[in-house]
């Protein structure tokens, strides 16, 4: 989603662009995500700044390529908090959230199930919010590419890269691939938009980039009636979103979708491209998934899915020109936030390589900055 919303910005401002991809348009973690577009789990800071740019984008795209031909839904988000203890907590999220420029309404217990009829009763309160919305992912991907070939682009589906071509100054001006058409591939610029594959695709370039995988499942239910009508999540879920813990963290998202199925998560853990199945880790989605909403314990599953989210350690996405590698510019490492996020970085990029000043300071995710140390 990422690269695809770069090259959709960069052909809007009249740039040429090839979009090299190894496997298939959204194969990856595009296609193992939930196609997110939120401000609810952001605290104030430079990754909020940037998902608020990027939700104005998103409506902004919706509108120009069409919310139904993206599956565009501003369905707004439910964060309920179980205890007294923790609805303390999340009035205080709320209020920095308010302050920062979210629209979080806090909301009794009775409202909460207003809001959602089906939720347990033994919620404590929770919040609202408005501005949270979902595309569908793999679809949202290839309508930005259609786009940009519209205008001009070219997209290469199964074709790797496999180094990186550089001139008598060190500048990077072009990609080698592994395709027998195009081995070789000139460019004023390069972008790196490899997602959870960003520090490899890097690393060829000869910089570095800690990126890593975060290991997430997701539980699908058979088709519904519409039970589920926004986002819900519990309070906990914006502690793991921010925790740096490689170990097993879970705690429950629930929502629906056009197609009548309900999607369940959420758990994250560093374990590296392992891709084999954890029945405990199933286990342990279905039961919280049934704590905040009863009725899914006489519901069946049709399927589970795993990904990896491009995890950075200070949480923060990779974006800019690589001063180490000129020529080289990072969109990458974005972890969980890459589908809601990708709008702004694409347009930023375009930005950086235009010239035009960008719409935030992109200091915060400057690429160099891992390597960099406090005196």
């Amino acid at each position: 989603m990422v690269g695809a919303a770069c090259a959709y910005h960069c052909t809007s401002a009249g740039l040429r662009v090839t979009v090299v991809e190894r496997g298939a348009i959204g194969g990856a973690t595009t296609a193992a995500c939930e196609g997110n577009i939120l401000l609810s789990d952001k605290e104030p800071g430079a990754e909020l700044e940037l998902a608020l740019l990027s939700s104005r984008l998103w409506a902004r795209t919706a509108q120009a390529l069409g919310a139904e031909r993206l599956e565009y839904q501003e369905k707004g988000g439910v964060m309920v908090a179980a205890s007294p203890a923790t609805a303390d907590g999340l009035r205080k999220l709320t209020a920095v959230q308010r302050a920062a420029g979210i629209d979080a309404v806090d909301v009794s217990r009775d409202e909460v199930t207003g809001l959602e009829p089906n939720i347990t009763p033994e919620v404590a309160a929770g919040a609202y919010y408005p501005q949270d919305c979902q595309v569908q992912p793999v679809l949202a991907t290839a309508r930005l590419l259609r786009h940009a070939r519209e205008h001009g682009a070219t997209v290469l589906p199964g074709t790797a890269v496999t180094g990186f071509v550089r001139d008598s100054r060190g500048a990077v001006t072009g990609v080698r691939t592994d395709s027998a058409t195009a081995p070789l591939i000139p460019a004023g610029r390069v972008v790196n938009a490899a997602g959870t594959w960003g520090g490899e695709l890097a690393g060829l370039a000869g910089v570095p980039l800690p990126i890593l995988p975060r290991k997430g499942f997701i539980l699908v239910t058979e088709p519904l009636p519409r039970v589920v009508r926004h986002k819900v999540y519990t309070a906990e879920y914006v502690a793991n979103v921010a925790s740096g813990d490689a170990g097993l963290q879970t705690s429950v998202v629930v929502e629906g979708t056009r197609a009548g199925t309900v999607l369940i998560g959420a758990s994250r853990e560093r374990v590296g491209f392992d891709r084999s199945v954890s029945l405990p880790v199933l286990r342990r989605l279905a039961a919280q998934a049934i704590g905040v909403f009863p009725f899914l314990a006489e519901v069946a599953l049709l399927r589970s899915y795993l990904g990896f989210r491009p995890y950075c350690p200070d949480h923060l996405p990779v974006i800019g020109a690589d001063p180490r590698a000129p020529g080289l510019l990072h969109a990458c490492g974005h972890e969980g936030a890459g589908i809601g996020l990708s709008a702004a970085t694409g347009h930023l990029i375009a930005q950086v390589i235009t010239g035009a000043a960008p719409d935030l300071d992109l200091a915060p995710f400057r690429p160099e900055r891992f390597e960099e140390t406090t005196v």
